[in-house]
Formats: C-alpha cells, sequence, structure tokens
C-alpha cells in the first residue's frame, strides 16, 4: 500500500493532506523520515509515526476506553460530552462506533471499532459475548434478591425473563453481575425487578477482555479482536 494511502486509511485526513504529511517530512518509519507519498509499504506489522506520534497500522480499528462518569456513547450528545472527545483524531476520522452502550453515569471498560460487521456480530441476539457487571445496591442484598437475578426477571418490555449468568455479592450492598444480553438500562431494572437499587454501574469485562493494570480513567488502548469475536 501506498504511504500516502496508508495514512489515509488509518484517519489522517484526506488524500490530499496525508501525502502533503509525506511531503513535508513530518512522516517516520523505522525512525527514518520517509517523503515519497508513493513509497510502497507492506501493512503487516506496520507502525509509522507522525509528527512524532508513533501509530500502528490496523486495517480494523477496535480499541478499549475506560470511560469515565459524564459522558455519553453517542455522536451527538444532548447532555454530556460525548466519549469520542476522548478519542484522538484519527479514530474519529475513521469513524469509530460504541458496541453497545453504557449509560453516562456508568463507568467501565467500553469498546469502540470502525468494523461494522464486528459490531453487528457483537450486538446481534444469536451470540452471548458476556459482560461483567460491578454493581453497587441502594439497600443491603439478599440471597433471594441475588437468586432471583441468577432465575431471571420479567421486564417490562419483554414477556421473556431475562437472567443473569452469574450473580454474586461482594459485599453487603455490591456484587458482580455477568449478563450475555443488552437491553436498555438492563442492570438497573433487573435490580429494580427484585426490590433493589442500582446506585453505581462499572463495566470491568467484555468477553475476555479487562481493563489493563495503568490505563486511567478516560484513557484508551487498542485491543485484539480475537477476546471477543463470537464463533460464527
Amino acid at each position: 500500500m501506498r504511504l500516502s494511502q496508508v495514512l489515509f486509511s488509518q484517519g489522517f485526513g484526506s488524500r490530499r493532506h496525508c501525502a502533503g504529511l509525506v511531503a513535508a517530512g513530518l512522516v517516520r518509519i523505522g525512525g527514518q523520515v520517509v517523503d515519497d507519498p508513493d513509497a510502497d509499504l507492506d501493512t503487516e506489522g506496520l507502525v509509522f509515526e507522525v509528527e512524532g506520534r508513533a501509530w500502528p497500522f490496523h486495517a480494523q480499528a477496535l480499541v478499549l476506553l475506560h470511560k469515565p462518569a459524564g459522558y455519553e456513547c453517542s455522536q451527538k450528545p444532548r447532555h454530556h460530552p460525548s466519549v469520542m472527545s476522548l478519542l484522538p483524531p484519527p479514530l474519529r476520522e475513521r469513524g469509530v462506533q460504541p458496541i453497545g452502550r453504557l449509560d453516562e453515569d456508568t463507568t467501565g471498560l467500553l469498546l469502540l471499532t470502525d468494523d461494522g460487521a464486528l459490531i453487528h456480530r457483537l450486538t446481534s441476539p444469536k451470540h452471548h459475548v458476556p459482560k461483567v457487571y460491578e454493581v453497587t445496591a441502594r439497600h443491603p442484598l439478599t440471597p433471594e434478591q441475588l437468586q432471583r437475578l441468577r432465575d431471571g426477571v420479567v421486564l417490562d418490555d419483554s414477556p421473556q425473563p431475562v437472567r443473569a449468568v452469574a450473580a454474586e455479592a461482594t459485599g453487603e450492598t455490591t456484587l458482580r453481575l455477568t449478563l450475555t444480553e443488552g437491553k436498555y438500562h438492563q442492570v438497573k431494572r433487573m435490580l429494580a425487578a427484585v426490590g433493589n437499587r442500582c446506585d453505581a454501574l462499572h463495566r470491568s469485562a467484555f468477553g475476555a477482555l479487562t481493563i489493563p493494570d495503568g490505563l486511567a480513567t478516560g484513557q484508551w488502548c487498542w485491543a485484539d479482536p480475537a477476546a471477543i469475536t463470537p464463533s460464527r
């Protein structure tokens, strides 16, 4: 792939702008300036620098964001900043989108990608990728409430019960909840259905992915699709 096309595919601007970055000597590969926009490159394992910032080539972007509270998972937020504002311009230019959504007051692991097929597979009801939530309840949790969450509760938008794959108390008012569905406000509604209330919510895992040690709130990193890709 030509170098200017590499930059364009990774979200560094229009084709003209990317060619200009290269011609201006702002792109390095292996520490060396490459100023030929038509330089032919093998993209396998390619890491390049644009204006001093290293960037690995990804045919499809998949990133993990440690979402803070007070951000909406929307391109057009209504009341709070968008999670997109926490990402660098190349990722926003590529059009990455959240895989599912977290409420503005929910924190934790949020995945974003520009791979439409992956979004479809992970949000399709045919696949059941586990997601783990750390929940703080308003009132002390009882064994009966935990069992009801595991057995299934009926929410107001469907007669079919929704069940937690696992519901484990981690404290008097805290629990770890594992779900494979993705309904609107599901955790909060499930807690309400068993006579409690969700006061705080944090997603700690999506498939085999967890938030890496040292990834601070508001920071992001590249993620491995193999850790969450369901079987076809």
